[in-house]
């Protein structure tokens, strides 16, 4: 097997491929409802954080930062969609990964150093996944939403109190 092929991956046609992406999207109940707790624990966290520190959600930072991360959000749930239409699914981890970086970047640039050090790395894993064979773009994902979220993550918490 050559590097870059995926045997649990194959398609023949384009309707195959959009049937097996599909697939992987959460429709059932008990994955709607991992999503959401998951969502609502990450809610959750922000909202006492902010309550903690008496800092409202929605003025201040919570509101420059909102102004800054929501635009590349946006922009790549629009590039998602044409994207998945035109059958380019083999761009949306780079599109995700550099995006994301992106949007972290901006929303995290008035926070600690580490997080727009995090969009850095996010945007470098975006520029690999275009320059990378196809089949690498969710070992990239896995990198970026997990690898680097968890090592940023750890670094803030221990060094600026989370």
């Amino acid at each position: 097997m050559r590097l870059g092929q995926r045997p649990w991956l194959k398609w023949d046609t384009r309707e195959e491929r959009a049937d097996q992406i599909a697939a992987i999207i959460p429709t059932g109940p008990a994955d709607a409802d991992i999503l959401w707790v998951t969502d609502l624990d990450s809610a959750a966290g922000i909202w006492m954080k902010a309550r903690a520190l008496r800092t409202p959600l929605v003025s201040g930072p919570g509101r420059r930062f909102l102004l800054g991360f929501a635009p590349p959000i946006v922009a790549g749930a629009i590039l998602t969609a044409v994207l998945a239409r035109q059958g380019a699914f083999d761009l949306l981890p780079g599109i995700w990964l550099l995006l994301f970086g992106a949007a972290v970047i901006a929303g995290g640039a008035l926070s600690v150093p580490p997080v727009p050090a995090m969009g850095g790395c996010f945007m470098v894993l975006g520029v690999a996944a275009f320059i990378a064979p196809a089949a690498w773009g969710t070992i990239l994902l896995g990198l970026g939403f997990g690898l680097v979220h968890i090592v940023f993550g750890v670094v803030i918490a221990v060094k600026y109190g989370g």
